[in-house]
């Protein structure tokens, strides 16, 4: 896997200061004028985000974490998505040609109902939550992003898994003129990633459509996309059109790259270090300076208690 490290940042890949300052006042100006109101901080973004990009929903508390947010600044220019180009500032660059409209997913194989979904009836199929998540980059980086969607549970229960159904697998969309990245040979395209099923059913995996109470840009994964908050970014698999429920574990992108570097379940384990460097610790994208120091990786990300017990028994140092 290609690797930029925080403090490997190029100084063309910072946002202008006049762009984040602009954002920063729209959101002052806002959060001004909620607290006239008397307005929570949620119902400020659906309030003022009047344009056609929003998407409102209420906060859930029992799935957010207290950690300082991301600025959206940060979350929208500093990205992996390979599909766009290798550097992390290429998806913001490029990802503006990604065509969502129109958009399905379908939900197939060990099934009882399987079905196609456009992204409208997605949008509707469940009430829209923020939920605030840390999201733990292989790479040692971190952020923490409220992200707008459900559970994937939602979703998978419309389809009736069959007693086959011991994993997920997920499938993201190729469009090989508005995304010149899939041209590279860095990966097999399409890009794919697996989880087990209870992982799948979770109430903390999510299939997310916005972020700070907006649609998706493209560069974060657009229109839909994972959000699995326990394990290593790449396993939240961006811009997806297929997902199959299957009776054996699907071989992941990565996996298939470089087995001996990723493996199937990419919990994120401060005890496991990659073979390249250290997973102990992280730098907090947008918060941490270069030379501030790292902050402590913690164990699941921190929501071991939520997901601990789907791995009792295993080894997490053989089963990486």
């Amino acid at each position: 896997m290609l690797i930029r490290k925080p403090d490997d940042i190029l100084s063309s890949e910072i946002t202008p200061e006049a762009v984040w300052r602009s954002r920063r006042e729209l959101m002052l100006r806002a959060g001004l004028v909620a607290a006239a109101a008397g307005l929570p901080g949620w119902a400020a973004r659906s309030a003022f985000a009047q344009d056609a990009g929003a998407l409102p929903g209420k906060p859930n508390p029992a799935f957010s974490v207290m950690d300082k947010q991301t600025p959206l600044s940060d979350i929208t220019s500093y990205n992996n998505f390979y599909e766009f180009g290798l550097d992390k500032s290429d998806p913001a660059a490029n990802a503006g040609k990604l065509q969502t409209r129109p958009w399905t997913v379908s939900v197939e194989g060990e099934a009882g109902k399987p079905r196609t979904f456009s992204i409208e009836e997605l949008l509707k199929l469940a009430p829209m939550e923020e939920r605030v998540y840390r999201l733990r980059c292989v790479e040692g980086w971190s952020m923490v992003i409220p992200w707008m969607g459900y559970s994937l549970a939602e979703l998978l229960k419309q389809v009736e898994p069959t007693g086959n159904a011991k994993y997920v697998e997920f499938v993201t969309v190729v469009q090989r003129e508005n995304m010149r990245g899939v041209r590279s040979g860095v990966l097999d395209w399409p890009y794919v990633e697996g989880l087990r099923i209870d992982e799948a059913m979770n109430p903390l995996s999510m299939l997310v459509f916005g972020v700070y109470g907006k649609l998706l840009p493209g560069q974060n994964g657009a229109p839909v996309r994972l959000a699995v908050p326990w394990k290593y970014g790449f396993k939240s698999a961006k811009s997806l059109v297929k997902i199959r429920l299957v009776e054996k574990p699907p071989v992941s992108s990565w996996m298939k790259a470089a087995p001996q570097e990723y493996g199937f379940y990419a919990n994120v384990n401060p005890n496991v270090p990659h073979p390249r460097w250290s997973q102990a610790t992280e730098r907090r994208i947008g918060e941490d300076g270069l030379f501030s120091p790292k902050r402590k990786t913690l164990m699941f990300n921190g929501y071991g208690e939520q997901v601990a017990s789907l791995y009792q028994g295993m080894d997490l140092k053989a089963n990486y």
